[in-house]
């Protein structure tokens, strides 16, 4: 019995340190979903969206696809990093959502997702990011007062970053959008890993914490306290270490949904963000 009760003690324990190699060898695979569509499945156009397709190339030379929507009128240029799985198509219900808010919208696909080269890392898409930023100054001749980031999820650590190396440079944007965020890749493998060592298993950082507790421009936080995905606790923790000036916007719907599941009050806290920078209140 002692013997039979051994062996599948072994077994077990081999079971568990297959997972946890498997864990760490493949995390980039669970985090970047490129291929969860690569073809486009719609353009701006399909929305009655003026747009131009745009080629940017990034500092280590890879060739970045995305999407200038300018607005008739616009109020600010939002500059917009998705989330982890598809490409810039499947975004157009926010892309619509930021034109009525009198956005016009610059959103870029990371690379190795959608029509841009390359592979995804957490250097790469800052790269990225900065390619994007770098056109819509200097190509869209953008003033940088003008200027909003904006990050979904992934999306969000990505707007975090480039925000905070920004930071005590001549260029700044307005102001920025973080949804959905999350406290760092390894606090949050731990939540969704609880029986593994995630945290200490994680090559992969993004910490977002830290990042916004350098940001001093106007900042919004998303989150709704529905998300299955990434806990409502992440975004508060986000909030808590940021510097004022500050909002948290609290919606309600799935991860993926909230944006459309809390409409009006979704887009309606936005525009009340976006004009209480505008006039000077978060000062």
């Amino acid at each position: 019995m002692a013997r039979t009760m051994a062996k599948i003690l072994l077994v077990l324990a081999f079971i568990y340190a297959l997972v946890v190699a498997l864990m760490w060898a493949f995390q980039e695979r669970l985090l970047y979903l490129p291929n969860a569509g690569r073809e486009h499945i719609a353009t701006p156009a399909e929305r009655g969206l003026a747009w131009e397709e745009v080629t940017l190339t990034t500092e280590d030379g890879v060739a970045l696809n995305a999407w200038w929507i300018p607005a008739p009128e616009p109020r600010a240029n939002l500059l917009f990093f998705h989330g982890n799985a598809g490409n810039i198509s499947h975004r157009l219900e926010s892309i619509a959502q930021f034109h009525r808010l009198g956005l016009s919208v610059f959103i870029v696909d990371y690379r190795g997702y959608g029509h841009s080269e390359g592979r995804p890392s957490e250097a790469g898409t800052a790269l990225d990011a900065r390619a994007a930023w770098h056109w819509l100054r200097d190509e869209a001749e953008s003033e940088t007062d003008e200027i909003i980031l904006f990050g979904r999820s992934l999306g969000a650590a990505v707007a975090a970053e480039l925000a905070a190396s920004l930071e005590g440079q001549q260029t700044t944007p307005a102001a920025v959008i973080l949804e959905s965020p999350f406290r760092s890749v390894p606090d949050l493998a731990q939540q969704l890993y609880p029986f593994l060592p995630a945290r200490w298993l994680a090559r992969i950082n993004y910490p977002v914490e830290t990042y916004v507790a350098r940001i001093s421009v106007p900042l919004l936080v998303i989150h709704s306290r529905d998300d299955k995905i990434i806990p409502f606790t992440e975004g508060e923790a986000v909030y808590r270490a940021a510097q004022e000036p500050k909002q948290l916007l609290e919606i309600y719907g799935g991860h993926n949904t909230g944006f459309r599941d809390s409409e009006p009050a979704y887009s309606e806290g936005i525009d009340a963000f976006l004009r209480a920078y505008n006039n000077g209140e978060h000062t």
